[in-house]
């Protein structure tokens, strides 16, 4: 046993913590709450409606760095809108949530997409479009490729979840984990802040309109 404990220990003084900030968009009732509360609780509620923001923090242990993931989960009513932007400041990454059965949250998504293309550059924010409700697919109204061709045209990751059933909920934020921990790699490998120039050529490729 005591040699099992030996690598833990070693792994624990040398490899390196981050803190990343997400936050969780999208329209009032796509279930937002409700992957926020599968990933980090493990469980599955039908949560009532989050007024103004609910808070959550996860720990991810990997071979090579632990990561501490604070979520900030948005309400959709529109009443909250003009506000959101205060909860998404400083953020490191984005899960922008539609429901695969009502086409109209799509949209929204597009639209909380703008907003998030004004506030950051590419290389500033990890963004995931999440199609949520994959347990109603009898009722959908997205198709899978329909949101997969859109989230590939702006650069995005893609995945459909069930919050219910545990469906590819701890995927999307294991690559959301994966893809900024390689920008952690780029930004050690580049060798001053006035090199930045290479990372920003890796993005603007990845951005489809220059302003």
């Amino acid at each position: 046993t005591a040699q099992k404990m030996m690598p833990d220990t070693c792994l624990e003084g040398s490899h390196p913590t981050y803190t990343y900030k997400v936050v969780l968009l999208g329209s009032f009732q796509v279930g937002k709450s409700s992957l926020a509360y599968r990933y980090v609780k493990n469980d599955f509620r039908e949560i009532l409606s989050t007024v103004g923001c609910s808070f959550f923090t996860q720990i991810v242990n990997l071979e090579t760095a632990t990561v501490k993931f604070e979520i900030w989960d948005t309400a959709g009513q529109e009443k909250y809108y003009s506000v959101c932007h205060l909860y998404y400041r400083d953020a490191h990454a984005a899960v922008v949530v539609y429901d695969i059965t009502d086409k109209a949250t799509l949209k929204r998504a597009k639209l909380w997409l703008e907003e998030l293309e004004k506030k950051f550059l590419p290389d500033e924010i990890v963004i995931a479009l999440v199609g949520n409700k994959t347990d109603l697919a009898a009722e959908r109204e997205v198709t899978t490729e329909e949101g997969e061709e859109f989230a590939r045209t702006k650069g995005l990751l893609f995945m459909e979840t069930s919050a219910k059933s545990n469906h590819q909920v701890n995927d999307v934020f294991m690559a959301i984990v994966q893809e900024l921990l390689q920008r952690e790699k780029e930004k050690a490998s580049t060798p001053s802040s006035h090199g930045r120039s290479a990372v920003n050529l890796e993005a603007s490729r990845a951005r489809t309109r220059c302003c």
